[in-house]
């Protein structure tokens, strides 16, 4: 795999891990004791850290990543296991 398709592929990864990470450890305002702001919704986080976010990111899109590319190179998982459908079969028969 090309270097150029595997940082691709990391992009696509920490993008994604964005959103796993995103509401952990997430405290409101009522659950810091602070008070509410008027025109604030109830749900808003009471701080948000982005260094501490983006480090959490980069952790767990790291290990997908890691993940990933051990599969790729050793095969534990291939296409041929997730055809549910047998459609090589179906594809060899036309």
């Amino acid at each position: 795999m090309k270097w150029t398709s595997m940082l691709a592929i990391y992009v696509l990864f920490w993008a994604f891990s964005v959103f796993l990470v995103l509401p952990w450890g997430v405290r409101t305002t009522r659950e810091a004791g602070g008070d509410h702001i008027p025109g604030q919704a109830e749900s808003a986080p009471h701080e948000f850290r982005l260094g501490r976010l983006l480090v959490r990111v980069t952790i767990v899109a790291t290990l997908l990543f890691a993940l990933f590319v051990a599969n790729y190179i050793y095969g534990w998982v291939t296409p041929q296991m997730l055809d549910l459908f047998n459609r090589d079969e179906v594809y060899k028969q036309m």
